[in-house]
């Protein structure tokens, strides 16, 4: 699930303990344990792990120069054609391939070698950003091709996203999962928080700057995967079956799974919340006293309050159970839109906005460990692409929605609205049997 933040469902608690170890992936260590079999090795710390060290260093950077130019795009299209209406269209080509192409991507990931995907991923993604910046140098940028490059490298960041998560049980003991997605999640939240101002620092200082760092971003990140020793998969026979009916199995196995199915119908339900609330949060933070400075520090704030929440998750994860933690996220998420909607003065407002980023991330590294512990290798990109596609097809629609309630009733009332959904979706968390007899993960 995505958890309240720009990218999606800040898109998102508190963390259970994990659920019970699944099997070892096929190059993963056991858990330490005393000797018991000979051959066992012991399991590296994940502050020693040298795979995993490159893959998130790698991906860090990357994400880093990918979220500056998220900025810099919509700078360079009005700079370039100074209109609004092209700008947000150069924003939604690049975000459409995440709605488009989930589904296929995630059975090319289980198809093709992980790790050989993603390098070339990284090598197309550089040439785009290179191309941009040399389109600029020499001021020959055009519209159409900031919108090709933009939906280029929009679509291999969706192949190059799935693989990178799905590979994480191979490179990683099945005891340090919960640890390494809470790692990641820390990642991307640190991502946003220092990518978004420092691509408006690298457009003032030239046009061509931030994409020349984006694409030196993506060069760092694929030198980190070719040291990479391990796989990225098990060992796996070649896919069967037509494209549909590879899509269809990922589908169906979600489908079979129903806490899973459960739960990915619920994270869609809270991400169209929270994509409505950004616009709303924002609206309502100016008409309770806030200036433009004060509405960037709150959504500051609120980054910050997702960095904690990642670095907290695996320590909420020894605390609490599965079912509990997605009640409780559901709830903490109501009372907490209730606050916001009778919010009377900045400081409450953002304390409560940045509350919700806080739970965001316990969510996604539970709910993200569990899913990844039970699913197959082979099905996993798969999976991962179905849920995204389910989950996160909501973002649009809470976009549309929120401008619609702010511009038919308010942001008061649109406040209230937003909160009598998300208590509908705390009692829905509650009653559902599903919900409340999560199984364990054996026998996937």
């Amino acid at each position: 699930m995505t958890s309240p933040d720009t990218r999606a469902p800040a898109d998102e608690q508190t963390r259970p303990p994990d659920p019970p170890d699944p099997p070892a992936p096929a190059d993963a260590t056991d858990p330490p344990g005393p000797a018991d079999a000979a051959g066992t090795e012991a399991v590296v710390p994940l502050h020693r792990n040298r795979d995993f060290l490159l893959l998130w260093g790698g991906s860090a950077v990357s994400l880093l120069g990918s979220t500056a130019t998220t900025i810099a795009y919509p700078l360079l299209v009005l700079a370039l054609t100074g209109s609004p209406f092209d700008a947000g269209l150069a924003g939604f080509v690049a975000l459409l391939p995440a709605l488009l192409l989930q589904l296929p991507a995630g059975a090319l990931v289980d198809r093709w070698p992980r790790r050989r995907l993603m390098i070339w991923c990284d090598a197309l993604r550089a040439l785009g950003a290179a191309v941009i910046a040399g389109a600029a140098a020499l001021d020959l940028l055009s519209l159409p091709l900031v919108l090709v490059v933009g939906f280029t490298e929009g679509a291999l960041t969706v192949f190059h996203g799935l693989a990178a998560h799905a590979a994480v049980p191979n490179v990683v003991a099945p005891g340090q999962l919960s640890l390494a997605l809470s790692r990641n999640e820390a990642r991307g939240r640190g991502a946003v928080m220092l990518g978004t101002p420092l691509g408006g620092i690298l457009f003032g200082l030239g046009r061509a700057v931030p994409f020349v760092a984006d694409a030196l971003t993506y060069l760092v990140s694929l030198t980190g995967l070719l040291f990479i020793r391990k796989e990225f998969e098990a060992e796996r026979s070649a896919g069967t079956g037509t494209m549909r009916e590879q899509v269809r199995e990922g589908l169906g196995w979600l489908w079979k799974h129903p806490f899973l199915r459960t739960t990915t119908l619920l994270v869609a339900g809270s991400n169209l919340m929270f994509r409505a609330l950004f616009l709303v949060a924002i609206v309502l933070a100016t008409d309770v006293g806030a200036s433009s400075a004060g509405v960037g520090l709150m959504v500051g704030v609120a980054g910050a309050g997702g960095l904690a929440g990642s670095l907290a998750a695996p320590w909420c994860a020894r605390r609490l159970g599965l079912s509990a933690l997605v009640i409780a996220a559901n709830w903490a998420w109501a009372v907490l839109m209730v606050v916001i909607a009778v919010s009377r003065d900045p400081f409450t407002l953002a304390a409560a906005y940045a509350a919700m980023w806080f739970v965001g991330p316990l969510w996604n590294v539970a709910l993200g460990s569990y899913q990844l512990g039970i699913t197959p290798d082979r099905l996993r990109g798969r999976v991962l692409a179905a849920m995204s596609t389910l989950s996160n097809g909501a973002l649009p629609i809470g976009s549309l929605l929120g401008g619609l309630l702010l511009d038919s009733a308010g942001a008061r009332t649109a406040a209230v609205a937003l909160a009598g959904w998300m208590v509908l979706l705390a009692v829905a968390a509650s009653v559902a049997r599903t919900v409340r007899t999560v199984p364990g993960p054996a026998n996937p």
